[in-house]
């Protein structure tokens, strides 16, 4: 797997044959068969009948540099992006939500739950919390909607026109481990993100978790400035 994230077999390339990579890593022909099906459950491979295994896509890249929605961002790289609410609910607004949110603690808060995909895969969790003025017109976009972003743009004329992210890595929690498919033990990308209109509001406070071989994010910094600092991230 990790030949293939790190580009050592490009999109649409053969991989060796079972009888190759057997003598490769030194493994019988069942395990390398198993390792391939395992592969191809994440997306990265497909079988080819009567010749082996093809790469899909390795790893994605995202660049900070300019502010894209999930959606926006999968389309600029050929590819279809997906997204299905699994939980949408009204509660109070806890510390970390008003403080992000710029609201009083208890006050209305929309928080939404959903699974975000490329090509049908689903590759990250997705769990954003909205302030009371937006959060009815939030209820009423489709489960299925694939931009929330541009559903608001469109429908509401809310815009979004910069956003704040903290990027870390977490221990799959039960919850994670069943909504994306993925074993306890393994680690997911989480993106920690606040995002405002042009005049200041925040529009959502969330945090995105994506599997690990699925994306990466690129920053190019300078001596004059970079749009990446290290720091802390509240609760």
């Amino acid at each position: 797997m990790t030949r293939i994230i790190d580009g050592e077999f490009s999109p649409g390339s053969r991989l060796p044959s079972e009888t190759k990579l057997s003598l490769h890593y030194g493994s019988t022909r069942g395990t390398i068969r198993r390792a391939l099906a395992g592969l191809e459950d994440r997306g990265l491979v497909s079988p080819v009948q009567g010749a082996g295994w093809t790469v899909r896509s390795g790893r994605q890249s995202q660049s900070f540099e300019e502010l894209r929605s999930f959606a926006q961002w999968a389309r600029s790289k050929g590819l279809a992006p997906g997204g299905q609410v699994r939980r949408k609910e009204f509660g109070e607004a806890t510390a970390a939500e008003a403080r992000r949110l710029w609201v009083s603690p208890r006050t209305r808060v929309l928080r939404v739950t959903r699974t975000r995909s490329i090509d049908g895969r689903d590759v990250m969790l997705e769990r954003t919390s909205y302030p009371d003025w937006i959060a009815d017109r939030l209820a009423s976009i489709a489960d299925d909607e694939a931009s929330v972003v541009e559903a608001l743009s469109r429908d509401f004329g809310i815009v979004t026109a910069f956003a704040e992210h903290a990027i870390d890595a977490v221990p799959v929690s039960s919850a994670d481990a069943e909504l994306l498919g993925v074993r306890r033990a393994s680690a997911l990308l989480r993106v920690r993100r606040v995002s405002y209109t042009a005049a200041g509001e925040p529009i959502e406070y969330g945090e995105d978790r994506y599997l690990p071989d699925t994306v990466t994010f690129l920053v190019t910094a300078s001596r004059e400035s970079t749009p990446l600092t290290r720091t802390e991230f509240s609760r």
